[in-house]
Parts: C-alpha cells; sequence; structure tokens
C-alpha cells in the first residue's frame, strides 16, 4: 500500500472513531434505563459487573468513550481529540435528563480532558499503556464526579469503575493491533 492511501485509510478509521465516540453517549442514556437484570423505579437500570458487584448499565458505554476517544486522537490528531470531547459534553448535557444534566456534562468533560492530559504525552512511545493509562484516569474522575454531583452519594462507586475498566481492558487487543500494524507500516502515529 502506499503512504497516500495508508494516510486515507487512517482519515476513514478515524472518522468511524469518531461517529462510535459520539453514539457512545446516546447508547449510554438510553441503556441506563433500559438495560439490566434490575431496574431501580425512577432510578438507573443495573447490571452486573462482578461478583457480587452492580452499577448503572451505561458505564460501559462510557467506558468505551474513553479508550474510542484516544483513538481519535491518534488517527485525526489532537484537535480532533479536543474537538470530541467538547462535543461529547454537548451530546451529554443535550441527552442526559434534566435531573442529571449538570453531573453528566461536567463528568463527560473533566473525565475526557484527564484522559486527554495523560494520554497525550505517552502516546507516541506506549500506545496501549497510554490508552488504559488514561482511560484508568478517566474513568475514575468520571465515577467520583458523576455519583457526587448527581447523587451526593458514591454509593456505587466501585461497580462504576469496574465496569468501565472492563471496557478499557477490552479494548487492549484492538489497540495492540494497531500500534503493530502501524510500526509494519512504518506509519508515524498522530
Amino acid at each position: 500500500m502506499t503512504q497516500k492511501t495508508e494516510a486515507m485509510r487512517h482519515n476513514i478509521e478515524g472518522g468511524i472513531f469518531l461517529v462510535l465516540y459520539c453514539l457512545t453517549i446516546p447508547a449510554a442514556n438510553w441503556m441506563i434505563g433500559n438495560v439490566g437484570t434490575v431496574c431501580v423505579p425512577n432510578g438507573p437500570c443495573l447490571l452486573p459487573v462482578a461478583p457480587g458487584l452492580m452499577a448503572p448499565s451505561g458505564v460501559l458505554m462510557i467506558g468505551a468513550a474513553l479508550v474510542l476517544r484516544d483513538l481519535v486522537q491518534r488517527r485525526l490528531g489532537i484537535e480532533f481529540g479536543l474537538a470530541a470531547i467538547l462535543a461529547g459534553t454537548a451530546l451529554s448535557a443535550g441527552l442526559a435528563p434534566a435531573s442529571l444534566v449538570m453531573a453528566s456534562a461536567t463528568a463527560f468533560l473533566l473525565s475526557e480532558l484527564a484522559d486527554f492530559a495523560v494520554y497525550t504525552p505517552l502516546a507516541r512511545r506506549r500506545l496501549v499503556l497510554a490508552v488504559v493509562a488514561s482511560g484508568l484516569v478517566g474513568l475514575v474522575l468520571d465515577s467520583l464526579i458523576f455519583l457526587w454531583l448527581a447523587f451526593g452519594s458514591l454509593d456505587f462507586l466501585a461497580g462504576q469503575i469496574v465496569g468501565k475498566a472492563w471496557m478499557v481492558l477490552l479494548s487492549v487487543p484492538l489497540v495492540a493491533y494497531l500500534r503493530r500494524r502501524d510500526t509494519r507500516l512504518g506509519l508515524n502515529p498522530v
């Protein structure tokens, strides 16, 4: 493949990652009210994330969002990564239930910016480490901020962290594959 073909592939992959990233926000909002083994009346639907540990079902999509934002930045650049954060924050505020708008948007913005701050300096040399480390920082902050602002309680903290961490860890094979392929093709990561 030519360098031009690979650049086009990077842009297409980046566009796909960006669309998937933006879709995680409505998916998380839909899941929290519709998917789970237990649905609390006027509250979230919960699902097991580990033995004896439950979490609101939307955490799975938020864990995926943290990884997808990293991949958007890798394929399309820092500017697109930051624009994705702003778009995601607006989507989060626009789609969250009225009672959770401030908590949802604030948690999303701050956790994604933390993810960005950790991912950016690590990504060129240690991509898998960058995705995992930034994802862990982002998911802990998202969980703490959202639960505290939304409910004034950290009751679901462990479940939120574990549920989001599953999605980050499940992404490792894809991220490792992308890194190996980029290296094999002699492509410089963004």
